[in-house]
């Protein structure tokens, strides 16, 4: 059934795969972006879907302005990469995704799936401020105001994908062939999961979650699998056939750092989702989307 759905950071890597395969599942797309944003990766799609400007926007006008809405598919975030300051990640990834909140409430909006992280919030200001929105997502929930969809996704990876990120940066490296490549022991357990398994984690859930009990539902999103993280440098460094020299041990670990993640997938199975893509597969399109 189609629905019309409010997506946030539209412009990123996830918000910007989801859209496409929105529209191609037949589901209208009104997207929220900061005025600031590049539309690079929303241009093949941009006179199909209605777009909004976050900055300008009133937030009881977005659900009140441009039809019914059906479910919020929240993915902006704020990852901390260029210098922002506490504030402004709490701004980003609290104070706005909470206002967002208040008001699809207030709207009587069915559903809100929120995108959050595995990472524990202790670690670092962002998983600190997504955590913290987790919380107030089951507060609502709890007082049944809306039903809250809590994803909580593992390391993501695809074409095209951000080049700051570590999957990423591992990929550019070897298939550039650098010198070296410093990296940690790499004895890290990671869940790492293609983009096109995450993409139909999401479509999934918004076709089957009323059949899903409670007001506050949590769901792993990842392949399942756990690797090491040198394994994965070593098989990125295989599929690329890169002469770049690995330098296992020259970084220590950072204080706290997740030793074993990996999501537990049943729930999502038992809807009928599966993972489409082993790792190797997986990196064997970002490798080969790389040279087009």
């Amino acid at each position: 059934m189609s629905k019309r759905i409010l997506l946030t950071g539209a412009t990123g890597y996830l918000g910007s795969q989801l859209a496409k395969a929105l529209l191609d599942a037949n589901h209208s797309v009104v997207a929220l972006k900061r005025k600031t944003s590049s539309l690079r990766r929303l241009e093949p799609i941009l006179p199909k879907i209605t777009l909004l400007d976050v900055d300008e926007s009133d937030m009881q006008a977005l659900f009140s302005e441009h039809g019914k809405i059906d479910s919020v598919v929240h993915t902006a975030t704020c990852y901390g990469r260029n210098g922002e300051s506490d504030s402004q990640m709490v701004q980003s990834n609290l104070n706005f995704p909470l206002r967002l909140l208040d008001a699809a409430a207030e709207a009587k909006v069915p559903a809100f799936l929120n995108t959050d992280t595995v990472l524990d919030k202790r670690l670092n200001a962002y998983a600190l401020s997504k955590g913290q929105f987790t919380e107030w997502g089951s507060r609502f929930a709890g007082q049944e105001k809306i039903r809250f969809f809590n994803l909580k996704l593992e390391h993501f990876f695809g074409p095209k994908d951000d080049d700051m990120k570590f999957t990423m940066h591992v990929i550019n490296s070897c298939l550039d062939n650098v010198p070296e490549l410093k990296l940690t022991a790499g004895e890290q357990k990671r869940d790492f999961i293609y983009i096109n398994d995450v993409v139909a984690a999401y479509l999934l859930l918004l076709e089957k979650q009323e059949s899903l009990t409670g007001w506050f539902v949590e769901l792993g999103v990842g392949s399942g699998e756990a690797p090491t993280i040198r394994q994965f440098v070593e098989l990125v460094h295989r599929l690329t056939a890169s002469n770049t020299k690995l330098n296992f041990g020259a970084y220590p670990y950072r204080e706290g750092e997740v030793m074993f993640s990996r999501a537990d997938v049943e729930p999502l199975k038992k809807l009928g989702w599966c993972c489409g893509h082993t790792l190797e597969q997986g990196l064997k399109l970002v490798i080969e989307g790389h040279k087009l």
